[in-house]
């Protein structure tokens, strides 16, 4: 049985239960309502500890008109990318685009934990119950500011819980105001905390709403300069160098090294990526002892190890895959298979050596290629001049060669291992760079989709699994231990719902804060034009609510989109 089958028996269950107590009237005596398999838990305790939160109402006020600007933008952005997203997806109809993926299934929609297949349960989990507290309890407070009662406050709940809210009395909220413009009418939170009839003004709902956003975005803020600051600060590699296969009955299997298992040193000579490891093994005799240093799932272990007779280590470098058709490689004579071992005099035992020269590179710039040919590494090197030339799609300023070339386990036969090369080092540089990139959109669309896409497609969802076997504490973050991950994945994961939260809940579409206020705001303009109360809600109305109909549409169409295409 799967554990998605498992997964829906479970949920199947819950709702029976939720269901059962619902009709027998056990829910609605402990204040509790069922919509379907949701749960809408109420409670009227912590009313103190609002007032209390609300006592520097000027504070909260500056800080919610501050939110009202910022979900306009967050309207247009959010808006702007749904309209752009449709737009490709329905002019890609008969055109060459790829298959649908995990972006386009239903559940990945929605930023629930366990449910998304980005985002990871427990992090996740964390991060959406920070992010409903803040949202729903800025809301609540901002209420209490603007003399709006609070009736409860809860959780929703569906097996785990999928939201949060505050209860504002709906009629203060949302009721017809008798307000001629917007920003008049503003009587004080004293004057009209006595009124039963009190209806909050356009500006009055609008910081209500407008906090719970303004809220989840600087949230993200701190969270984010603690996780680029002192945490990633505290995290440092501890070598770019994995076990990928081993032999059963090889010298390395029986001293308990095992795969995905990190080399950090030989015999105290630290190890920094596999080159390192072959390097050292050249050197040692058969029959010889090293002590090999490793780090799995968190635990250092030291292994003794009795070399044995074997071939001799493998020559390293980086192995052409392919070579572009008339391009300087291809000119100069480069085939597929070669191995190159130099440029310039400057030894290649890996991919990052040989990119790493070529970023420095020009177009018109010659440089020297040291090759051996492919299944030939005992034969006499062979040099070839290529002159570089600017790339044919002039996406960089960088020199281009012209080769395809792909990353390879390195083999130690006197180990009886496979060893991989993952880019740790860099990788965890590149990170620490992102605060760096902000000064371009490229920097942005980076640090908002991490988790998903990464660099490269990968996705960073923070570290753990076998990923975090790469790294270690580091400095101030030493005593810690393996709890310096927990805190880097709470911060990343706390930072990025908390952000799209906000942004999500911009659009102008109701029932989201963003359509509420988008509302207020477009009937106290058209009041103020025609001076009908009657004329500016239907307007208002009738626009929010086509924009709603457009945006549901739209997400009809990022999911469904892309099968549509592939079934034309």
């Amino acid at each position: 049985m799967s554990n998605t089958t498992i997964a829906i028996a479970i949920f199947l269950f819950y709702w029976i239960v939720v269901s059962y107590l619902k009709k027998k009237g056990t829910l609605a005596k402990y204040n509790i309502d069922a919509y379907g398999p949701v749960l809408m838990i109420r409670t009227e305790k912590g009313q103190g500890l609002l007032k209390y939160l609300a006592r520097p109402k000027r504070f909260w006020r500056i800080f919610a008109n501050i939110g009202i600007p910022l979900m306009f933008v967050g309207m247009a952005v959010m808006f702007l990318i749904v309209i752009l997203s449709d737009i490709a997806i329905l002019t890609s109809f008969g055109g060459d685009v790829p298959e649908p993926g995990k972006f386009n299934e239903p559940q990945n929609i929605f930023l629930i934990p366990g449910v998304n297949d980005f985002i990871p349960l427990t992090w996740g989990l964390i991060a959406l119950i920070v992010t409903l507290i803040v949202h729903e309890f800025s809301h609540a407070i901002l209420s209490i500011v603007e003399g709006i009662r609070v009736k409860s406050m809860g959780v929703l709940l569906a097996l785990v819980p999928i939201g949060g809210f505050a209860e504002p009395d709906e009629e203060q909220l949302f009721g017809v105001s008798n307000e001629k413009d917007i920003g008049k009418g503003e009587t004080s939170v004293e004057s009209q905390s006595t009124e039963t009839n009190k209806v909050a003004t356009t500006n009055q709902r609008s910081r209500i709403l407008a906090a719970g956003v303004m809220s989840n975005f600087v949230v993200a803020f701190i969270a984010f300069l603690l996780f680029f600051g002192p945490v990633l600060g505290g995290i440092g590699s501890v070598s770019d160098a994995m076990v990928t296969d081993l032999n059963s009955d090889s010298p390395a299997a029986k001293a308990g090294i095992q795969e995905n298992t990190v080399i950090t040193q030989i015999n105290g000579t630290p190890v920094n990526d596999a080159n390192d490891v072959i390097n050292y093994m050249i050197n040692v005799s058969p029959g010889s002892e090293v002590a090999i240093h490793t780090v799995k799932d968190g635990t250092t272990s030291v292994h003794e190890i009795t070399i044995q007779d074997a071939e001799q280590e493998e020559v390293q470098g980086v192995y052409i895959s392919d070579v572009v058709e008339d391009s300087p490689a291809e000119n100069a004579g480069l085939e597929k298979g070669m191995l190159i071992v130099g440029i310039d005099n400057t030894s290649v035992q890996s991919i990052d050596d040989f990119s790493e020269y070529m970023d420095t590179t020009n177009s018109g710039q010659k440089v020297r290629i040291t090759t051996l040919k492919a299944n030939q590494t005992e034969s006499s090197p062979e040099e070839y001049n290529v002159t570089l030339t600017s790339h044919p799609e002039g996406t960089e300023d960088k020199g281009f060669i012209g080769l395809f070339y792909e990353r390879q386990n390195i083999a130690s036969n006197s180990l009886g291992i496979e060893i991989g090369n993952f880019p740790a080092t860099r990788y965890l540089e590149m990170i620490k760079s992102i605060p760096s990139r902000l000064n371009e959109l490229g920097g942005w669309v980076i640090i908002f989709g991490l988790p998903i896409v990464g660099f490269g497609g990968e996705g960073f969802r923070g570290f753990s699994g076998t990923f975090a076997q790469f790294f270690e504490p580091i400095g101030w973050a030493e005593p810690l231990g393996i709890g310096i991950f927990w805190i880097a994945n709470s911060l990343l994961w706390v930072a990025w719902l908390n952000f799209y939260v906000g942004l999500f809940n911009c659009l102008p579409a109701v029932p989201l804060d963003g359509g509420h206020v988008f509302r207020g705001y477009v009937q106290s303009f058209v009041q103020r034009i025609t001076g009908s109360e009657a004329k500016a809600e239907k307007v208002s109305n009738t626009l929010t609510m086509t924009l709603t109909l457009i945006i549901l549409l739209s997400f009809a169409i990022m999911i469904f989109g892309p099968y549509m295409v592939h079934s034309f």
